[in-house]
């Protein structure tokens, strides 16, 4: 709701500030005191762009500021979160231009971009003027006010539910199938290089020890040569070096009473004569193991061969570093495999869920199929009471090939408005004030079902009197019942409805400028001025008793 709208060096305006009341607010005064003018400034609030044309004192900026209570408006602080805004339960909308035409804007003192002022300030003010066609061309705003009327609230939550778990599981689906067709690129290589290692079958260090084994064998005869030579001295000699070293003991041992010295250097030639022994005894033994294979030299060589191709193909060397690619494909492979199983999953998820969603769409289309002629007939009926007695409307609900957020209805608002026979989309079959009494007419029923922002009509009366005009005041007043409504008028009969009466005029400033100005009418203000619209400049008694009898009703 719109608390206050301040409004410094714009157009005419020198300054001025309104506090509009928050139900019914009416504006009148003479063509040209400067009303549009005033909704031009508020446009800037609203977003649109601007230029230094509009400054009165071209040393000065221009400076439009809003106040809006904004506790109640769910949608608006939902988008404030959004923008990473401050939330407040006043917001202040500030708009600047300076003298060069650079424009600023401010949401309660940070600045945004117009793209976001507009966003957030179209939850907050309905100014026809800039929106009234957008609406009626906006599949979102005919379906809530069929949903609205029809009471769909409940069902349009629980289909909503159903169709963003269907989304959530056809987003994942497709995820994955866009996962599946990429790794299908490569699942064949990657099959094929994983029995390649799978035949390989290597063991932990296979390829390093195969190698060492070859290179024994390359070098056999030389081995078994130096390990036969060694033996030969240590014990197969004509001389062995072992037989040596015990004869020499047992000579030691045989002075050792005449010469107790002796003893130990025999303990320690003992123990020389051992360790030789075991030396001989292991070589004995590697030259066992040494023998020129040919096969086994053939087996060996194709092993390191393979080993070290595989190796070279996939760019490492060791035996570990393979063993660990054939486990990733492994990984990868069974994932491939997983995968599959998870896109069966969610194929049969997708199936049920898409079921749900129609079950649940379902509801919601036989309550606007049955709801949409009872709302035409009650806004034929309203637009004959205010001045469109040849209108014919209509609500066109179809059936979608395929849900979306909203159900699987497209919903289309018609019009006839001159019994031509022939029903067009009501942006294009309607006048500027025509679209402004449908809109009127549409927000009177929706009143109560629906949270508006601020509604501003601009002259919705235009060519209209009487008793149209009486209608179009009626309507204005119960929808002031449940919202913000501002409504400029040249009828008494819709200026007589308002909960606060705002006169615009002209008049002369200190520096003797012609300025715009507004000044709240008190009570016998008010009926002379609706006096005036109805008689002239100098009303009769018959028009102030009139004016008050409009004033009171």
């Amino acid at each position: 709701m719109l608390q206050r709208l301040v409004i410094r060096n714009y157009a005419i305006i020198d300054h001025l500030a309104i506090e509009p009341h928050k139900q019914l607010n009416t504006v009148t005064g003479e063509t040209g005191a400067g009303k549009s003018i005033i909704l031009g400034a508020l446009s800037l609030i609203l977003g649109e762009r601007a230029d230094t044309s509009v400054l009165i004192n071209k040393q000065d900026k221009c400076v439009v500021e809003a106040c809006f209570d904004v506790k109640d408006n769910e949608a608006f602080r939902a988008t404030l979160e959004e923008e990473e805004l401050d939330d407040e339960d006043l917001c202040i909308i500030r708009r600047e231009i300076n003298v060069s035409g650079k424009s600023r804007a401010f949401i309660n003192d940070t600045p945004v971009t117009l793209n976001v002022l507009n966003k957030l300030t179209g939850l907050l003010v309905d100014l026809h003027q800039q929106f009234g066609h957008l609406a009626f061309e906006d599949d979102h705003f005919q379906m809530d006010v069929v949903d609205a009327i029809a009471a769909n609230g409940a069902q349009r939550k629980l289909y909503q539910e159903a169709f963003r778990q269907y989304k959530r599981i056809t987003n994942q689906l497709d995820q994955y199938r866009a996962q599946q067709a990429q790794w299908q690129k490569e699942a064949d290589y990657k099959q094929f290089l994983f029995e390649e290692l799978e035949q390989a079958s290597f063991k932990e260090n296979e390829i390093e020890e195969a190698e060492q084994k070859l290179k024994q064998l390359a070098h056999a005869e030389r081995i078994i040569s130096v390990l036969q030579s060694g033996m030969n001295m240590l014990e197969d000699g004509e001389q062995p070096l072992v037989n040596e070293l015990k004869r020499i003991a047992h000579q030691f041992q045989s002075i050792g009473d005449v010469m107790t010295e002796i003893k130990p250097l025999n303990e320690r030639l003992l123990s020389a004569y051992a360790e030789l022994k075991d030396i001989a005894s292991e070589l004995a033994f590697l030259e066992s193991k040494v023998s020129v294979d040919p096969a086994l030299m053939l087996e060996l060589q194709s092993k390191t061969d393979l080993g070290y191709k595989l190796c070279k193909k996939h760019g490492v060397r060791t035996t570990t570093e393979l063993l660990s690619i054939h486990a990733d494909l492994a990984t990868e492979l069974k994932a491939t495999l997983d995968l599959h199983e998870k896109i069966e999953e969610l194929t049969k998820a997708q199936a049920e869920a898409y079921v749900h969603v129609l079950d649940e769409a379902k509801k919601l289309s036989e309550q606007r199929a049955m709801t949409a002629p009872q709302i035409a007939e009650k806004i034929n009926s309203l637009l004959h009471l205010v001045g469109m007695p040849n209108a014919q409307f209509k609500i066109e609900v179809k059936r979608l090939d395929h849900p979306n957020e909203l159900g699987n209805d497209s919903v289309q608002f018609l019009l006839d408005a001159n019994k031509s026979g022939q029903l067009l989309p009501v942006y294009k079959a309607a006048s500027g004030g025509e679209m402004s009494r449908i809109m009127l007419c549409i927000k009177s029923l929706t009143a109560k079902a629906m949270h508006l922002p601020t509604l501003i009509f601009d002259e919705v009366d235009t060519g209209i009197s009487g008793e149209a005009a009486k209608q179009v005041g009626i309507l204005l007043h119960e929808l002031g019942g449940h919202h913000q409504v501002i409504c400029i008028t040249h009828q008494p009969q819709v200026a007589a409805k308002g909960a606060k009466h705002f006169f615009v005029y002209k008049d002369f400033d200190a520096k003797d400028r012609m300025t715009t100005k507004v000044r709240v009418l008190k009570p016998e203000e008010r009926v002379l001025a609706i006096a005036q619209m109805i008689g002239g400049e100098k009303p009769s008694d018959a028009a102030l008793q009139n004016a008050r009898e409009l004033v009171v009703a």
